[in-house]
Formats: C-alpha cells, structure tokens, sequence
C-alpha cells in the first residue's frame, strides 16, 4: 500500500480527468490575453482548477494583488482542513520538508484516493500518486493554449464552456440530495446575478465579487444549516 506503483496507479485516472478539464483553462487563457507559455506556467505552479480559473478571471479583468490574494486565500482554504486529515494517514517518512513538498500538490481528488487507504501511506506513495496528475494538468493546460491560437473561434469557444460544465458536475450531484445546500447555492447565484446587474454592485471588481458571494454564501450556509455530530461522522463503503 505504501508503494510508488500503487500510488502511480491511484493517480493515474486522476491525471486523465485533469488533462480533460485544464484543457479548457488553457483555452480560456489564451482567449483572454495570455500566451501559450504564460497559460502553462500557471498550472505548472498552481494545480487548483477553482483557484486558477477565480484569478484568472482577476488578470483578465484588471484587479487588484489583494483581490488575487483574499480570493486565493477563501477558494482554497479548504486544502488546509483537508491536509489536517490527511495528517492522519501518513506515516513516519513523511518528515516536514516532504509534507511542505507534497502540499504543493494536494488537490481534492489526491486526497480522495489517499485518505480511503486503511494503512498508512508514506513518501513512496505520494510520490507515485502526484505524477500523473500534475502531468495531466500541466499537459492538458499547454495543449488547450496551443489549441486555442489555431483554432477557429467557434470552436475554442465551445470548448471553453467544458470548464464551467466541470463547476456544475461537482455542485449540482450533492445539490440532488440536500436542499440545505442547494439553499447555499442558491444564494451565491442569486448574489452574483447582483454584482453582475444591480448598478451600484455591478461597479465591484469581479474578485471581490467572487470573494463576497463565497464568503456570504458560507457563512450563511454554517451558522443556519450547522452539521451535527452524526453527520460529521464518514460512511463507510459497502463490502463487495
């Protein structure tokens, strides 16, 4: 189990769906301004198709160093809670500057297939489980921004909603079954549709706007809706 081949295996369909989605963000990079090599140098250092896609939509615009910063900081807080978990399935070589070097790497998927390991998992696993992935995305982002400077329009254009497709696959599944979070949802929509046609709101910068929909949304979500104990506690897999 703390083998590298069995985490290269694990992040082998990872890396697959990586290539698909970063695809489209390089498209859109491209679209917007940047070039092939400034598109890919971004998912080379950043692997975060939330993060990404939210500054991108910063640069594009024109905002500000802070608003890149509190966007960053609220989309992708949630790797640090993630991380704390997944704290608890490592084993002994996993020293500090490994964690700090892995942590670069951990996405929502990696600790996916991580954390649903019984055993500890160690230096040789994270290893194996990071390279498919990284090359995925880093790969799938060059190839949608050469894509995107010989395609036609109409074409780069239909492939750049794939990436907006990917945000409702992940929202509208869990939305099925709790109403709770589809209420959560439902506000962040209803407040992005004001930033985008109330006068005084549509003047906002669209990184502070991402930033105050998220937040509002949230905490709204966490103070009327809180999670029980019951509910905080994982379900187990069915046995085969």
């Amino acid at each position: 189990m703390n083998s590298f081949r069995k985490g290269f295996t694990d992040g082998i369909p990872i890396g697959l769906g990586y290539l698909a989605v970063s695809f489209s963000f390089g498209i859109l990079a491209v679209a917007g301004g940047l070039n092939i090599w400034q598109a890919t140098l971004i998912s080379m250092t950043n692997l975060t198709s939330a993060g990404q896609f939210a500054g991108l939509t910063i640069m594009l615009s024109g905002g500000s160093i802070v608003e890149m910063i509190i966007s960053q900081i609220v989309i992708n807080l949630r790797y640090s809670l993630m991380s704390i978990s997944l704290s608890q399935h490592i084993d002994k070589t996993m020293n500090l500057p490994r964690k700090l070097f892995y942590g670069e790497f951990h996405t929502d998927e990696i600790f996916a297939v991580s954390v649903g390991h019984p055993e500890k998992l160690g230096n040789r696993y994270f290893l194996g489980v990071i390279i498919a992935p990284y090359i995925g995305w880093t790969l799938g982002t060059f190839l949608g921004a050469v894509c995107g400077e010989v395609l036609p329009a109409i074409i780069t254009n239909a492939l750049g909603v794939a990436l907006y497709g990917m945000f409702i696959a992940i929202v509208v599944p869990p939305m099925k079954h709790s109403w709770k979070m589809a209420t959560v949802v439902g506000i962040a929509v209803l407040l992005s549709v004001a930033f985008a046609y109330v006068p005084v709101l549509k003047n906002i910068t669209p990184g502070f706007a991402i930033i105050i929909c998220a937040v509002t949304a949230s905490l709204f979500g966490a103070f009327v809706f809180p999670v029980s104990d019951d509910e905080k506690k994982p379900v187990k897999a069915k046995e085969e």
